[in-house]
């Protein structure tokens, strides 16, 4: 079909005057999604997995820059310690072209979902209990998937123009777990779901009531949203079967209304749980999902535009050595891994106390992240963070936009304030942290730095 030259002209016009989206910016996005489910019969954090459950995933972001790429993963497992975190991040570097230290991976700390650590799969197997702590096959495919699957994003990576800021209130969903007594000693603890309507009628204590969204676009389509907020993810757990629960399912919430990529990550939430808002029924699941699905909204609703720059990205990392608690004892835990009658599950958890306890004495240290996108800091930590870790790098800078991921390197365990140390309770205690007093300090000391604080 003939068109005349004066229409052809008039077509032109009318297509130069459509924006065209970049492809020149400095910063590109590489989004990818990896299914996670674990097979049935597979150990999960505390049972096996006895029958379908719903799809775990893991999300992730590959940034590509003139420089080498960073990736920062998030995943519906419990946690992924020491040589788990070490060797998962290893796979994904090698895939990308990147450095292990530009790599980062956290898990969302769902109880119905598996964890991971070669450390402690190595001295397990060498007492014949190889597979008991994870299903190791199904470990091994899973990182293999995450790096080919983060090597096919980079290929699709789609150039970023401006990125946008939001934050709002999260209502209903995060308590503190810990009630003080007058002496200043914790005199009650208000798990994730708590049946004594005392004990949830007390106030939410101290929490981070906000949600952070950061939002990415090339021009005015949205390529992908990450959000981090700071709470234990359990409603109810021990079912037998694989569950995102409710951060999981705000998130699917979120990314079919948007339609894009959604990441999510668990903050400071080591001494937050949902314990004030939850008795324990299971169609409170359902609610908080939906009360921290419309936080996501609002802070994306509540969002700031700003262009993308050469100065925009950037990425920096402290390496850190944690201070052990006393209770870590070679000995004594080498002597319960070795003891035939003890439970699978304690000998299970010496040899994870043990591997970080050796890790730590050869060496090995933890790395600290800071990804700057403009005025936005997120701040990429260890463990199960208590969340004054998270009010305090944004009290240092509240000229910025600072975020925080916790429930990196998993191996830690819970990782309390000083002060937190001689208030007794649950998260503190030789059972849950491998950590002493001084790693507040510690902490803090590489939160400063990367902050730029004196």
């Amino acid at each position: 079909m003939m068109y005349p030259r004066f229409l052809i002209l008039v077509m032109l016009l009318a297509f130069s005057a459509v924006p065209s989206l970049a492809d020149d910016t400095p910063l590109k996005v590489a989004p990818f999604t990896v299914d996670v489910t674990p097979p049935i019969g597979a150990p999960l954090a505390y049972n096996p997995m006895e029958r379908a459950g719903n799809s775990l995933w893991l999300k992730g972001m590959v940034f590509v820059t003139d420089e080498k790429p960073v990736v920062v993963v998030a995943v519906d497992w419990i946690g992924i310690g020491g040589e788990g975190n070490t060797r998962f991040r290893e796979a994904i570097a090698r895939a990308v072209g990147t450095t292990t230290e530009r790599v980062t991976v956290h898990a969302l700390h769902q109880h119905d979902a598996p964890r991971l650590d070669w450390g402690t799969e190595e001295i397990l197997a060498e007492q014949g209990l190889s597979g008991k702590m994870f299903d190791v096959a199904f470990a091994r495919e899973v990182m293999q998937k995450t790096a080919a699957a983060a090597k096919a994003a980079v290929d699709k990576a789609q150039p970023v123009t401006h990125i946008g800021l939001g934050q709002a209130k999260v209502e209903k969903v995060a308590s503190n777990r810990r009630i003080l007594g007058p002496d200043g000693k914790v005199k009650h603890m208000r798990f994730t779901a708590t049946k004594d309507p005392k004990i949830r009628a007390f106030p939410d204590g101290t929490i981070d009531p906000l949600l952070k969204s950061i939002s990415f676009y090339n021009g005015d389509q949205l390529l992908s949203v990450i959000t981090y907020y700071a709470t234990h993810p359990q409603s109810y757990y021990r079912t037998g079967a694989a569950d995102t629960d409710f951060p999981g399912m705000a998130r699917i919430l979120r990314e079919d209304a948007l339609e894009v990529p959604h990441i999510h990550f668990n903050g400071a939430g080591g001494n937050i749980g949902a314990g004030k808002y939850n008795d324990g029924a299971h169609d409170n699941r359902l609610r908080l999902a939906g009360r921290l699905a419309t936080g996501m909204q609002r802070a994306f609703e509540a969002t700031e535009k700003f262009p993308v720059t050469d100065e925009t990205f950037g990425w920096e990392t402290v390496p850190v050595s944690l201070p052990l608690a006393d209770h870590l004892d070679e000995e004594k835990l080498r002597a319960t891994v070795t003891d035939e009658s003890a439970k699978p599950a304690a000998r299970v958890a010496a040899a994870h106390d043990l591997s970080m306890l050796q890790r730590t004495r050869a060496g090995a240290t933890i790395d600290i992240a800071c990804l700057t996108l403009g005025k936005a800091r997120v701040l990429h930590m260890p463990g199960e963070l208590f969340v004054e870790y998270q009010l305090n790098a944004a009290k240092l800078r509240p000229d910025l936009f600072v975020a925080m991921a916790a429930y990196g390197d998993y191996s830690p365990g819970y990782i309390g304030t000083e002060e937190a140390y001689g208030q007794g309770g649950y998260e503190t205690s030789p059972r849950a942290s491998n950590t002493a007093p001084e790693v507040e300090g510690v902490l803090m000391g590489a939160v400063r730095k990367l902050l730029g604080v004196e």
